[in-house]
């Protein structure tokens, strides 16, 4: 027996077992196989100590003999080293860095190819071929009952049974199997809950219990981040991680060296995801949160849910609307579609309705779609006559203005510009090519510059709406999935902090490591029903959004959100406890898109009510932090 520091390491003649204060690893030496479990010795998983990195047309299948050592180092960790024979790389192996409080596992691989492309990454698990005959997908064994998933989903289950596959990225959308998009990117962390977890009382769709949790997080610097998803794929009683790098991450002659999968014990979910934030941050991979404007705190209308709202009742009432419209313009066909109501004598309209009612935005949100183009952001004069006027007018009402920026969208752009099919066809706007992103500054230098339309930053939407598949074409290498979107919103943040120092980004890329372009956190579309189609309370699904993203992002600006509402009831359910959340947001002024009921005078009264102690609660705040305290 060995002691090195904090880890006791014990051989014998089939296995180490290393006894760290956090957990015990058992390593077999002679199968890629080790047990993990915690402190008191209950086991957490069997840890296959295979992984696949697959090439484009080339899986990796590991063969042959394993070759497994154990090295003490001088700083007290220990070095796990698992090798094995390949059929896409020159070597490969599995490298784990047990330190007192984590396992550190990552895997490297060679090759003297110039032009080998990653496929997939597949980690404590994937394809091989043993020594006794075994063969085909190996995985981690499950002896924990409960997996958590740190963003929204449909059907909602935050903690779910860990047989169930999870994932987690920049891909997304409503389609059935999709809507994990909401947090695009959440943090790239899942926690695994022992059989303490499940004995416990039972629990609701949105409720993070304590207790022995093990957090499996994704750690590198954004830049390779080149991957789309990360996905938990379980199968019967078994698991590994999937990293989807698609073919766009290339690796050149010498080698390539994975993320690091931590394994990091935690008594809550949300201790996973600040161990999480803390790690990155530790490394110069997250910042701290930005200094915030005091106009950022300021109540937000959004004209989207009014939009919606009056496209349900032109379609199942036959609203007319052009006695609205002092031009005497009238709607064409066919313009129930929400997106063709973002105009503006409408937002007027809106507007006018909350002065009426002693509700007074601080900030207003001009969304979809303002735009003559999503790819152009060039203004639709149909919809917007003048919009830089209107934005003059609410400067000169006090109030500020975002415009609502659709992510990836490359309708308008120039083909080299985009992401193109194998047909040639554009696809998303393409992030690798310089000149995308020279085009974008000077769209959003446009937007924000007094020069321009003066308005005050951005909406920024859409950004699960990632380009994802091996056949697409991109102009460069490299850039692709998190490292991708992570370009465009740097662009978006840093040509606004250029043109106007106090520009509000708002996004909901709940990551840490996008604390440095995002200025406030929007807790995004409100979903509906549990597993077992239960509606799930807005304020319970909006309240565990707040809580994932104060814990990757803490200190940031939250946009509470408020869209979509299944009925009037819920709708004020939840503005009441808006301000307990972060910034208040209001969606609707004349009716609910769902439930088609009126929003009242008697409502908006009580708006203007939250609203007003909201402001007067922040106010006091605002001035003990001034004042010196009494002495």
């Amino acid at each position: 027996m060995q002691t090195t520091q904090d880890i006791t390491v014990t051989r014998s003649a089939t296995e180490v077992v290393l006894v760290a204060p956090a957990y015990t690893l058992g390593v077999a030496l002679t199968r890629p196989r080790a047990t993990i479990a915690g402190p008191d010795g209950e086991l957490w998983s069997d840890l296959s100590l295979l992984a696949s990195v697959d090439r484009v047309g080339l899986p990796d299948e590991s063969c042959g003999p394993t070759a497994v050592t154990v090295e003490e180092q001088a700083d007290g960790s220990v070095r796990v080293t698992v090798l094995s024979d390949s059929s896409a790389w020159a070597t490969k192996a599995v490298v784990l860095h047990c330190t007192p409080r984590e396992v550190r596992a990552h895997v490297e691989v060679t090759t003297e190819d110039d032009d080998a492309r990653i496929a997939d990454l597949t980690m404590f698990g994937g394809q091989a071929t043993l020594p006794s005959g075994a063969a085909g997908t190996f995985r981690s064994g499950i002896r924990f009952p409960s997996v958590f998933v740190p963003t929204p989903t449909e059907p909602i289950q935050v903690v779910r049974l860990s047989n169930t596959q999870a994932q987690l990225g920049v891909v997304g959308d409503a389609e059935p199997g999709r809507l994990h998009g909401i947090f695009s990117p959440p943090p790239l962390v899942f926690a695994l809950g022992r059989p303490s977890i499940a004995a416990d009382a039972p629990h609701g769709p949105t409720d993070m219990p304590v207790g022995d949790w093990l957090g499996v997080s994704v750690v590198a610097p954004v830049a390779q981040l080149g991957f789309t998803t990360y996905r938990y794929d379980a199968l019967d009683g078994g698991f590994l991680l999937r990293l989807a790098y698609e073919g766009h991450t290339r690796v050149r002659a010498g080698g390539w060296v994975s993320p690091e999968f931590v394994l990091r014990p935690a008594g809550a979910p949300l201790t996973a995801i600040r161990d999480y934030r803390d790690d990155l941050a530790a490394r110069g991979w997250a910042a701290p949160a930005p200094e915030q404007a005091d106009w950022w705190h300021e109540p937000i209308f959004c004209g989207w849910g009014a939009q919606c709202a009056l496209a349900v009742r032109m379609s199942h009432e036959g609203e007319e609307l052009a006695t609205d419209n002092a031009d005497g313009f009238v709607l064409p066909a066919g313009a129930a579609f929400a997106p063709d109501l973002a105009r503006q004598y409408l937002y007027d309209r809106w507007l006018r309705r909350l002065a009426e009612r002693d509700i007074h935005p601080g900030t207003v949100v001009i969304d979809d779609r303002w735009q003559a183009d999503y790819g152009t952001n060039t203004v639709d004069t149909e919809k917007w006559p003048d919009l830089r006027g209107w934005i003059d007018e609410r400067h000169a009402e006090g109030q500020r203005v975002l415009l609502w920026f659709k992510a990836w969208d490359p309708t308008g752009l120039p083909p080299e510009l985009t992401v193109r099919d194998s047909a040639g066809r554009p696809v998303s706007v393409d992030p690798s090519n310089p000149a995308y992103l020279e085009a974008l500054a000077e769209q959003v230098t446009g937007m924000v510059s007094p020069d321009g339309l003066d308005a005050d930053g951005f909406k920024v939407d859409f950004t699960q709406r990632a380009p994802s598949g091996v056949g697409l074409r991109t102009h460069a290498d490299d850039v692709w999935g998190i490292n991708a979107l992570h370009a465009i919103v740097r662009t978006i943040h840093d040509a606004a902090k250029a043109a106007k120092p106090d520009a509000l980004v708002v996004t909901h890329t709940v990551h840490p490591s996008f604390s440095d372009v995002t200025d406030m956190v929007r807790l995004n579309d409100v979903l509906e029903d549990s597993v077992h189609g239960e509606p799930v309370p807005v304020g319970d699904q909006l309240r565990f959004r707040h809580d994932i993203a104060a814990a990757a992002l803490p200190g940031h600006a939250i946009d509470t959100d408020q869209w979509p509402m299944p009925n009037r009831e819920e709708w004020l359910a939840y503005a009441r406890i808006q301000p307990q959340l972060g910034v208040p947001a209001l969606y609707y002024v004349e009716s609910i898109d769902n439930s088609r009921e009126t929003v009242t005078d008697a409502d908006l009264d009580e708006i203007a009510g939250l609203w007003h102690d909201y402001r007067a609660l922040r106010a006091g705040r605002e001035r003990t932090e001034r004042e010196p305290s009494a002495v």
